[in-house]
């Protein structure tokens, strides 16, 4: 981990907030986020990134899309997704949209693909959850390719074969940023080293130092495949406000139901008040003070290498004005303080 290059950023995953109460329409929504993304920029953070996902009360259903115009909007901030689900997509539709991405926005796209934990797309597009591994592995294999590779000849089992194929408009050499997201899996980490690219972690529960082994699994096998040193990332949700209750009390209104909801489909455990105060203490959720979100994001880029840190701000049904609190105190009020949290264990070590 370089304190120099840490970065801290914004992950939407396109929740309709509220504003005095109102629930917000799709297009209110879209609108917003923007405007967010505009704020995001004006207050010193690296990165602004959207999810991909197809249910009710989510409206980042077109990523690419909805990149752009915020590229239109903005002129610093790096524009990446969080996660886009490769399985589903094609790679070579993907391949245009992002690096017509990278053009209009001179340069700042990324991206981060994962093979999905919500899997509505998958009877949405007319894919077999029975062909989960196969799919992404096939078409990760293709999608590098594209971007490292061009002209392509491949061929596989999940799509039409390509011979001698150029797409266009060309990414720059090497392509854009291409993370590859984890939610636990020991054999994604190994993927992710063979192919020599970067390792974003979600991490939505739990202690996160328990990842610190994901992490060693990591760059030992980025120096058995020969690959160079890579970043490695975290993406956890959370909300910054003035005074830890003040936090506290707000993301729970909105965390609590979401969870309920999630467990009823996933089994997860029941959101008691004491185990959602268990995570604040401990555990993945970033929800608190300036100075005590700072001091977690801190602790957990030491105990992990991290590179970069992305909080995912919007949780459905949450304010609009606590959507702006949280991206203005992240990025005036905590951004340059882990920075300097980081600075002084370095001096120290």
């Amino acid at each position: 981990m370089s304190t120099g290059t840490f970065e801290l950023g914004l992950n939407s995953f396109g929740d309709v907030p509220t504003d005095d109460g109102r629930v917000l329409s799709d297009a209110e929504t879209l609108r917003l986020l923007v405007e967010e993304a505009k704020l995001a920029e004006s207050v010193g953070l690296d990165v602004f990134s959207v999810g991909e996902h197809y249910r009710e009360g989510f409206v980042d259903s077109a990523t690419p899309v909805l990149l752009a115009a915020i590229a239109t909007a903005t002129e610093r901030i790096r524009l990446g997704t969080s996660v886009t689900v490769l399985s589903t997509n094609d790679p070579v539709r993907l391949y245009n949209e992002f690096s017509t991405l990278d053009a209009v926005s001179n340069g700042r796209a990324q991206m981060v693909l994962g093979r999905a934990s919500a899997t509505e797309s998958f009877p949405l597009f007319g894919y077999d959850l029975a062909d989960y591994e196969q799919l992404f592995e096939e078409k990760l294999e293709l999608f590098m390719m594209l971007q490292r590779e061009q002209p392509v000849t491949w061929s596989g089992t999940v799509r039409a074969p390509l011979v001698d194929q150029r797409l266009h408009p060309q990414m720059q050499p090497g392509g854009i940023p291409t993370w590859i997201g984890v939610g636990g899996s020991p054999n994604s980490v190994i993927r992710a080293a063979r192919y020599g690219l970067p390792l974003m972690l979600a991490i939505i529960g739990g202690q996160p130092e328990r990842f610190a082994g994901h992490v060693d699994l990591y760059f030992r096998a980025l120096e058995q495949f020969g690959q160079p040193v890579q970043p490695v990332g975290q993406h956890s949700l959370g909300l910054v406000a003035g005074t830890d209750d003040e936090a506290a009390d707000i993301w729970w209104q909105s965390w609590q139901p979401v969870v309920e909801t999630l467990g009823k489909e996933r089994g997860f455990y029941a959101p008691t008040r004491k185990r959602y105060d268990a995570e604040l203490a401990t555990g993945a959720l970033f929800v608190g003070s300036p100075e005590t979100v700072a001091q977690k994001i801190a602790h957990v880029a030491r105990a992990l290498r991290l590179s970069r840190f992305d909080l995912k701000y919007d949780i459905s049904l949450l304010s609009r004005e606590a959507r702006a609190q949280t991206i203005e105190l992240l990025g005036r009020e905590v951004r340059p303080r882990v920075i300097e949290l980081l600075a002084m264990e370095s001096v120290d070590a």
